[in-house]
């Protein structure tokens, strides 16, 4: 139910089973959040998400993306951020290029960078294979149980003390914190910030607002790189597109325009769905790419599971704080500071964040519906990289806004103020990118709402529930049902609300579909 694409990754490994397999999506494409659209006829853009940072390699390997169109190109550098020195400070896949480009501005922060930089990236490597599989089973008792404890530990083999205090700083303290203790410079500092997890909760000052600086550290890409983020030829939609027809080879059938109005549910035991145009499915396992509040909430009738357990779904934290602006340019967009002979790929990424403190501000004051002046911006421009995207001669440019309110103050509703919020990140972006705001042939924003209205993602959350200790591994989607399994028989998660969790990944709906398989062995 669902064909974003973490449904398409299951419906593939399902379908590869043997299994017969139905996906039924919503809207007319397949993709979800991980689509390529028109900004204008002929110029095309990843709308939502934008980048591929985590794409499981187990994922594009077990079900062969590249035969089905799939390529990537290296984003390298990953981030480009203005100093106020009117130069950019780069973060480059190698740790010694990144630490050669902050010694402009701290030989101590440079020599730290290499050392904080190797503790990520060996934590990270502890993190990894609890990303690919179920998280340990908190309602196990007896011998299994202690199996539990015993994979959870064999995980965690070979950490020394010094690492087990690190993974606890990581996992209670915060980015400023962390920040403080290993950097002086406030090029430095702000390059650490830029480099967290976009789309969450959290200000830079609040507990575990350090766990993104791992997850940016999974592996990802065909080859497994650690860290590797990359530029999607065709956008993020040429992935769902690879998935899709992955899933169509192996046998799967796609229905398009085919909206879930109730998954149909007897004596506790799931039965199919029916769809909003009178059509039912009957299935012995419903797999739900949709959050965990559409599906339990929304899409089951309440008298099929107790209070309680909709009382904990209900309060799952979303109120998603992301919007996005896409834009199609008549000219190139020139970052101030690049260098003349710069490459296509160190051109197509700009970061602009204000400091830490008024990264907070500007946090805090979206919790109460506040829409900030100075904004966290992270641009790219695709087209740098895949100029089939858009007319030769003009250029794409995607803009990922962060800590906006799903609902404003006073009750104003964001499609009034969606041209406002356009307006204001394009001012903010032309301070570093001079002639912007001229240059612009069409322009679309989206809004929290549009994220729920359009792409079906609860309260605009990207993630379909915020990534937080307390919503991460054996607490997603809830403690009692984190082994991709529910109240009601056959039928489970598979999407970003599921372990474990958001980004273009693919890693819930594998592990949700080899979750399934293996119930039925």
């Amino acid at each position: 139910m669902g064909g974003g694409h973490n449904g398409l990754t299951a419906a593939a490994y399902l379908a590869k089973a043997g299994k017969r397999v139905l996906v039924a999506e919503r809207r007319a494409v397949v993709g979800g959040a991980a689509v390529t659209e028109e900004v204008a006829p002929g110029a095309r853009v990843s709308s939502c998400s934008y980048i591929a940072s985590m794409l499981t390699p187990g994922v594009i390997r077990d079900l062969a993306l590249a035969r089905y169109g799939l390529e990537m190109v290296a984003c390298d550098p990953a981030l480009n951020l203005p100093t106020s020195d009117g130069r950019l400070l780069r973060l480059w896949g190698s740790a010694e290029k990144t630490a050669g480009e902050i010694a402009r501005y701290s030989a101590r922060d440079a020599a730290a960078y290499i050392d904080v930089d190797r503790m990520l990236r060996r934590l990270a490597r502890v993190l990894q294979p609890f990303f690919l599989e179920p998280p340990p089973n908190l309602e196990a008792k007896g011998l299994s149980g202690f199996a539990e404890v015993l994979r959870a530990g064999r995980r965690a083999y070979g950490l020394g003390g010094e690492d087990v205090a690190a993974m606890i700083r990581f996992l209670t303290g915060s980015l400023a914190e962390f920040v403080d203790r290993h950097f002086e410079s406030d090029e430095a500092r702000r390059l650490m910030l830029a480099n967290n997890v976009y789309g969450k909760h959290g200000g830079p000052y609040e507990s575990g607002s350090t766990l993104g600086l791992l997850f940016h550290l999974l592996s990802g890409g065909e080859s497994g790189d650690q860290g590797y983020s990359g530029h999607v030829i065709g956008g993020t939609g040429a992935i769902s597109e690879a998935l899709a027809k992955a899933a169509a080879d192996f046998g799967a059938t796609i229905l398009t325009d085919a909206e879930v109005a109730e998954i149909r549910v007897t004596s506790g035991r799931v039965e199919g769905i029916a769809l909003t145009d009178g059509r039912t499915f009957s299935a012995p396992r419903v797999l739900s790419n949709a959050d965990p509040k559409r599906t339990f909430l929304k899409l089951v009738d309440r008298t099929n599971l107790d209070d309680d357990f909709r009382e904990d779904i209900n309060a799952i934290r979303m109120a998603g704080p992301a919007a996005k602006v896409n834009m199609w340019l008549a000219k190139e967009p020139l970052i101030a500071g690049m260098a003349a002979d710069a490459t296509p790929a160190e051109k197509a990424v700009l970061s602009i964040l204000p400091s830490f403190e008024d990264v907070q501000r500007l946090y805090d004051g979206s919790r109460f519906g506040e829409l900030g002046e100075e904004l966290w911006i992270d641009c790219v421009v695709p087209s740098q990289v895949d100029p089939t995207l858009c007319p030769e001669g003009t250029y794409m440019m995607t803009c990922f806004v962060q800590y906006v309110p799903y609902k404003l103050k006073d009750g104003t509703s964001w499609n009034d103020k969606r041209e406002e919020l356009g307006d204001r990140v394009c001012r903010q972006i032309e301070q570093f990118v001079p002639g912007l705001r001229e240059s612009i042939l069409a322009r679309k924003v989206i809004t929290p709402l549009d994220l729920e209205e359009t792409y079906g993602l609860t309260e605009g959350n990207i993630f379909h529930g915020d990534l937080n200790l307390g919503q991460l591994f054996m607490m997603r989607p809830v403690p009692e049902y984190s082994q991709y399994n529910s109240p009601i028989k056959g039928l489970s998660l598979c999407g970003a609300g599921a372990h474990p969790g958001g980004g273009v990944t693919g890693a819930p709906g594998r592990n949700a579909a080899l979750a399934a398989l293996k119930r039925w062995r």
